[in-house]
């Protein structure tokens, strides 16, 4: 067996102040100060925040706060359902059941291998998600008290490690000035469905805190299509000096959803799916004149429960530590270092298994270099390199290799190209798997991480300040993708492998008159004809309309029919399919100034034209369906 670092490595890192973890994965260096212009006022994209590209050339998507009221959504699959190149699955109104077709995110066909998936999750760039199986579970991660979400595409190793791709949740922090502010929302509709979400941020000297609360729970649109969500969030920073803050966020969930069951014969009809899970993270960071990072430390408990069926309880605990040093004129030096440790347990009712993990380790270094060229014409030019490297308690080690160009003229135009390598590794999982098949030994042992090479052009364009259109192509090489194969000899291996294809494009656009516009479309092809929430194409529209107290947001797509279900570590063939749908949604508000300053009263419509569609057959979506609300703040 392989031997991780030894633990005398990691304190003498921290003894010695190995570089330190920046708190926003997404802040890079100073940009370049801005031409002030005159102000105007604009209603707020639809659909997405906007498009972000950092120094090393990766590309992400983030949806804020607002995106995620006007789409009236209770938890990410809702709040993603719209962004491009983002597929999702569910069946229920409120909570996921399980973590595949049930409930699930997708990115750009990655995330959909069971167990183990392609995709992780985390909070404020902390792991969380249900560890036993090494994939996400949606109910773990709710929306409200989050400032915005991040959906990382493709592999980004100066971000991430140990995953194809992101979706990292933002918590909200309190604002600038001194004070305390607020807000509850109630909502109550069809399917007997009633939610309420209360937030708090406030800050006084050198503290400032946030908090948020959230209640959801609906009957459901079919016999057992029912959910509860339950979370609370918060987090406390004290400011020690100029230079050195502290943060402590703590995150708890606890939920529950039921399984409709398969139309016609219903067979698995009133199972049920309970989650619950907590988050501890400690953050110490620092900003000083050409230096700023931080060291995260996070521990985190997760457990999932399928009645009647199998329990699995999961830990998981490290540090994040990361430091970007601005060393020289349009130089910038980025460097940390991850530690995970994931161990878990499974009880299986029905054959019985007891299963114990043995905890794994994963250690991964990494550094990462750009350096911004002045070019003739108000050009810039800023090429990066790094690399990131793991080292495993069990399996192979591993590199990750990464490089990009930015070409900007600061205006108007911008260009991208990436090249980088994703690594993922199987988790406790595998022996999970080997307690309830015991014939497969010890031949886990044996695996070696999957591997992605991913490839991407884009450019952006900006004619007016109103105007952002964005295009990306991309292509993307899973390699070694782990299998279990059955004979005389069964055994895990690395067989798998295949190639997704694949364009993404957007528009957004400001109009006159308090008129906002988006416009999406994603194209994927994959080798793998079996690739399940891959659709050809998929087209997304938006429309914000802000006038005096009245607010209208439209959302729309309309995507092609995709296989669905999971991809299976088995190798068998996935022949299940839905068809194409177009849905929309409608949500109207209007202001209630006795409600306070954001006080508003609201109708959302889902399904506007009752559309007949579904994520897996036989389970189908409501049909059109109502929710009216309040929202009060102070």
């Amino acid at each position: 067996m392989k031997s991780s670092l030894p633990r005398s490595f990691l304190l003498a890192a921290l003894t010695l102040g190995v570089p330190a973890f920046a708190a926003d994965p997404l802040t890079k260096a100073p940009a370049p100060t801005p031409t002030p212009l005159a102000p105007i006022v604009v209603t707020a994209s639809p659909i997405i925040d906007g498009n972000v590209v950092d120094r090393f050339g990766n590309f992400t998507t983030s949806v804020s706060a607002r995106q995620i009221g006007d789409l009236n959504a209770l938890d990410v699959s809702s709040a993603l359902r719209r962004t491009p190149g983002v597929t999702i699955s569910r069946f229920n109104p409120v909570g996921s059941y399980g973590g595949e077709e049930g409930g699930a995110v997708y990115v750009r066909g990655m995330g959909s291998s069971r167990p183990g998936s392609e995709i992780k999750t985390y909070v404020d760039g902390l792991p969380f998600y249900m560890g036993v199986w090494n994939h996400p579970l949606l109910d773990l991660l709710p929306v409200n008290g989050m400032s915005r979400i991040d959906v990382l595409k493709g592999p980004q190793p100066a971000e991430f490690g140990n995953t194809f791709g992101a979706i990292n949740l933002i918590p909200k922090t309190a604002g600038a000035a001194e004070g305390v502010g607020g807000g509850v929302q109630l909502t109550a509709g069809s399917f007997s469905t009633f939610t309420e979400q209360f937030d708090l941020a406030g800050r006084q000297g050198a503290v400032d805190y946030s908090f948020a609360q959230g209640f959801a729970e609906s009957d459901g649109h079919r016999p057992s299509a029912d959910g509860r969500l339950r979370n609370f969030l918060g987090r406390v920073g004290y400011l020690l000096d100029a230079h050195w803050k502290l943060d402590v966020l703590a995150l708890h969930v606890d939920n529950t959803a039921g399984d409709p069951g398969e139309l016609p014969a219903l067979a698995t009809q009133g199972q049920r799916y309970d989650t619950s899970g907590s988050l501890v993270g400690v953050t110490i960071s620092h900003a000083f004149e050409g230096l700023r990072g931080s060291l995260k430390f996070y521990d985190n408990q997760t457990e999932a429960v399928q009645r009647p069926g199998f329990t699995s309880t999961s830990e998981q605990s490290g540090l994040r530590l990361r430091e970007e040093v601005t060393a020289w004129s349009g130089g910038l030096v980025t460097a940390g270092l991850d530690v995970d440790r994931m161990s878990g347990q499974g009880v299986n009712a029905f054959i019985p298994v007891n299963f114990t993990s043995e905890e794994l380790t994963l250690v991964s270094p990494y550094v990462g270099l750009s350096q911004a060229i002045a070019l003739s014409g108000g050009w810039t030019a800023t090429p990066s390199a790094g690399v990131r490297f793991y080292d495993h308690s069990v399996f192979s080690s591993e590199t990750a290799p990464h490089a990009g160009l930015v070409v900007s003229n600061q205006q108007d135009w911008a260009f991208r190209a990436n090249v980088s390598r994703g690594v993922n590794y199987p988790g406790v999982e595998v022996g999970v798997l080997t307690a309830i098949m015991p014939f497969f030994g010890t031949s886990w042992r044996g695996l070696e991480a999957e591997t992605m090479d991913h490839k991407e052009l884009g450019a952006t364009w900006t004619p007016t300040r109103s105007t952002t259109l964005d295009v990306a192509v991309f292509r993307d090489k899973v390699a070694n993708r782990y299998v279990m194969s059955f004979g005389p000899s069964s055994t895990f291996a690395n067989l798998g492998s295949y190639e997704v294809e694949g364009v993404e494009l957007s528009a957004q656009q400001q109009l006159g008159g308090g008129l906002s516009l988006f416009a999406g479309l994603t194209t994927l092809s994959a080798t793998k004809d079996d690739l399940p929430y891959a659709p050809a194409n998929s087209v997304t529209l938006g429309l914000n309309w802000q006038q005096d107290a009245w607010s209208v947001s439209i959302d729309a797509q309309r995507q092609a029919g995709m296989t669905v279900l999971k991809q299976g570590r088995d190798g068998s063939t996935n022949s299940a399919r839905v068809d194409g749908f177009t849905v929309a949604n409608l949500r109207v508000g209007r202001k209630v100034p006795l409600l306070g300053e954001r006080g508003e009263a609201f109708v959302a419509i889902e399904n506007l034209f009752d559309e007949d569609y579904s994520f897996r057959a036989g389970y189908p979506m409501p049909g059109r369906s109502y929710q009216f609300g309040l929202r009060a703040s102070f």
